[in-house]
């Protein structure tokens, strides 16, 4: 928003009390995490990619189900803690079918459901692309960053999360 704009409507949403315009701090602070948040995605993205042949949202998968105890969890759970959509995310599991990485399989305690299931040469793949990732996000994000910084990256997340998670 201009700031012409903004200021004639921060006036006219005065009276109502909505909406609760940003000032030009809070302005700078949100466009500049939000700006610098999607940059670091996307590096992590194309580093992840480039170097291991699989994308962030794979790897993402790969690793849910890594952490899981007999490395597998319902699809309906998986799309949940991935942030996708339950289509998006059986298209890509099916993608990961492809290369062996994760199988399906129906759940035993309903028959109705179907587990995603992380195999061993996806545990292998994940294992070989840990690296690169892990590598990625400290030098484009904790190398950047002081110890107090980081501390209080931790704290807004966890704010933001306690704020935003499921309920």
């Amino acid at each position: 928003m201009t700031s012409d704009v903004s200021t004639s409507s921060r006036d006219a949403g005065a009276d109502a009390g909505w909406p609760r315009w940003l000032d030009a701090d809070e302005q700078r602070a949100w466009r500049a995490w939000l700006y610098s948040n999607q940059l670091l995605a996307d590096r992590l993205d194309r580093e992840l990619t480039h170097g291991t042949g699989i994308s962030h949202a794979y790897y993402e998968i790969l690793v849910a189900l890594s952490e899981t105890e007999g490395r597998m969890m319902r699809m309906s759970e998986l799309a949940d803690r991935c942030l996708s959509s339950r289509s998006r995310l059986s298209h890509a599991v099916a993608r990961l079918e492809e290369r062996g990485w994760v199988r399906r399989q129906v759940c035993p305690e309903d028959g109705r459901g179907q587990l995603a299931v992380l195999t061993d040469d996806g545990f292998a793949a994940l294992e070989a692309a840990a690296p690169v990732h892990v590598e990625s996000v400290r030098r484009h994000l904790f190398d950047q960053l002081t110890p107090e910084q980081v501390a209080a990256m931790r704290d807004l997340g966890e704010t933001l999360l306690r704020h935003l998670g499921p309920r």
